[in-house]
C-alpha cells in the first residue's frame, strides 16, 4: 500500500512539476492578460472615454465630468463650477487620472512596461474604490464584505478580483508572449 502511495505522489509530482516549470515562462502573466482584457479593458476604456471630449480632438480635452467622477468634492467646493477649481492638485489629478485610464489598460494588455502598469493599475482601483465609497458614498450593499456568503459585492468581492491577475502580472510579470518579452531579447544588455 505503502508502495502504491509513493508511486502515486511521485507522478503527481513529475506531472506538476513538469506543467509549473512549463506554464512559469509563459502562461501566468499571458492568463492574467487575458482576463484583465476580457474582463476589465473595455469597462476601463469606456469610463476613460466618459472624462474627455468627442471624436479624435476630443481625446485631449478634459470634460467636466471627469472633474465630477474624480474630484466631487473640489467641484462642490468651486461651487458646481469646473473652470474655478485648481489646476494643483485637483485638475492634475483628474488629468493623470483620466489619462491613466487609457494608457494602464493598454500596456497590460499588449505586456509593455506591465509590472509597472500592474501597479499603476493597482493603485487606480485602489483610488477608485476610495473615490466610490467615500466621495460617492455607494452604499453598505454594494460595498459587501469579505467572508460572508454573497460573492457579488461591486466593491469588497469584485475589486478584489480585479486585483488577482494585476498582483500576477506584477509578481511574475507579463510571460514570454508579450512586448516585454520581445524587447528584452533584442536588448541582451538589460539583462545583465
Amino acid at each position: 500500500m505503502t508502495s502504491a502511495i509513493n508511486r502515486l505522489t511521485g507522478f503527481h509530482q513529475r506531472v506538476f512539476s513538469s506543467v509549473e516549470r512549463i506554464g512559469d515562462a509563459w502562461l501566468l502573466g499571458l492568463i492574467a492578460r487575458f482576463t484583465f482584457a476580457a474582463v476589465l479593458l473595455i469597462y476601463f476604456l469606456n469610463s476613460a472615454n466618459t472624462k474627455v471630449g468627442d471624436g479624435i480632438a476630443g481625446f485631449f480635452s478634459i470634460s467636466p465630468g471627469a472633474y465630477y467622477q474624480i474630484a466631487l468634492p473640489a467641484v462642490e467646493a468651486a461651487g458646481g463650477d469646473v473652470n474655478a477649481v485648481s489646476f494643483f492638485p485637483w485638475g492634475l489629478i483628474v488629468v493623470m487620472g483620466t489619462y491613466a485610464e487609457f494608457i494602464l489598460p493598454l500596456l497590460i494588455v499588449i505586456g509593455l512596461f506591465s509590472r509597472i502598469a500592474a501597479l499603476g493599475m493597482i493603485g487606480f482601483i485602489a483610488v477608485q474604490t476610495f473615490v466610490d465609497i467615500t466621495v460617492h458614498k455607494i452604499g453598505a450593499e454594494a460595498t459587501g464584505a469579505w467572508f460572508d456568503r454573497f460573492p457579488d459585492a461591486v466593491i469588497a468581492d469584485q475589486r478584489l478580483l480585479w486585483l488577482m491577475p494585476l498582483i500576477v502580472l506584477a509578481i511574475k510579470g507579463p510571460g514570454l508572449l508579450s512586448v516585454d518579452s520581445l524587447v528584452g531579447k533584442m536588448l541582451p544588455q538589460a539583462r545583465a
